[in-house]
């Protein structure tokens, strides 16, 4: 009996890593710090009403994961001959929310969630209180990757900060460009560890290795005149 739950556990096991090794698969590169695309055209503001960034992060092999929300403060989308040439937005990370639904523990809340997340093990929001993305080069999207946003369109490459570092990240996005309005959506995942947030990453401590270094980012971000 015992022999036979070893081999249940180390099947278990070898499952999880092969879940999680194809996640790693799509996790979106981290290359350092890029030059800026310069602002033409006209600037229109964002929507901070109608923006979101939606998280959704895992346990490894994408077990228990947990969603939520985060406000977009301000921002800018450059638009010149109908298309977007530069642009960037502010995440306010005070305004993380922890999905109810993503948490099905009977001893846990989502409240002491949000908590974690916005102390110095995660985001540390009272020393880092915004995020923000700043587009640092547009092209156009030849074909899409099956995990793109549905009518990927555009290549998008940025700087995204979190706490306090800086990295750049390209992902397939939709971008809608109309008289007066523009839009861009995208999901793509990055490892939270190459911005330094590392808690959770350790393989000795059998505490924190089942949570996974990826996090998902869908990005909704509006802007108008």
């Amino acid at each position: 009996m015992k022999k036979l739950s070893v081999i249940a556990l180390v099947g278990i096991g070898l499952l999880a890593a092969s879940c999680n090794k194809e996640k790693s698969a799509e996790t979106t590169a981290a290359t350092t710090e890029q030059a800026v695309a310069e602002s033409k055209g006209e600037a229109l503001t964002v929507d901070a009403a109608t923006s979101v960034v939606n998280w959704k992060a895992f346990h490894k092999g994408g077990m228990a994961p947990r969603w939520g929300t985060l406000s977009v403060k301000s921002g800018d989308l450059s638009i010149e001959g109908g298309q977007l040439t530069a642009g960037n937005f502010v995440i306010d990370m005070n305004s993380i929310k922890v999905d109810p639904a993503s948490v099905t523990e009977k001893d846990k809340k989502p409240a002491d969630l949000e908590a974690h997340l916005k102390n110095p093990d995660f985001f540390d929001t009272a020393k880092n209180p915004t995020s923000d993305f700043k587009i640092t080069s547009v092209a156009d999207l030849k074909e899409a990757p099956a995990d793109a946003v549905a009518g990927a369109n555009k290549t998008v490459s940025g700087n995204l900060t979190l706490s306090g570092k800086t990295m750049n990240v390209t992902f397939p996005a939709k971008v809608d460009v109309t008289e007066g309005s523009a839009s861009v959506q995208a999901k793509f995942t990055v490892n939270r560890a190459d911005w330094g947030i590392k808690f959770g990453t350790s393989e000795a401590d059998p505490a924190e290795w089942m949570i996974s270094k990826d996090i998902e980012i869908s990005v909704d971000v509006k802007a108008k005149k």
